[in-house]
């Protein structure tokens, strides 16, 4: 399960993410009718960014190495005004 804690001045959140949820986002993702929308809502905005197509296939091997690695620290950043963020599975 991959953990997202947040700390905001006095409040803190913490959101898990069960990699079957994952698994659902990266469908999404990679799915070619999602990936025209995205792009068709970059170019709106005017920039020259495009957003890559990708195949299920090749994430298969990133989600299953995640669920191998249990509490690695992926993100862990901190800002000048007290807000935290970190990611571990």
């Amino acid at each position: 399960m991959l953990i997202v804690k947040v700390k905001v001045k006095d409040k803190r959140f913490s959101i898990p993410v069960p990699y079957a949820v994952l698994h659902l986002v990266s469908m999404i993702i990679t799915s070619k009718r999602v990936t025209r929308l995205i792009n068709r809502a970059i170019e709106k905005d005017g920039n020259k960014f495009s957003f890559p197509e990708m195949e299920r296939k090749d994430l298969k091997p990133l989600l299953k190495g995640l669920s191998m690695h249990k509490g690695l620290v992926l993100v862990e950043t901190k800002l000048k005004d007290g807000t935290e963020v970190k990611v571990k599975l």
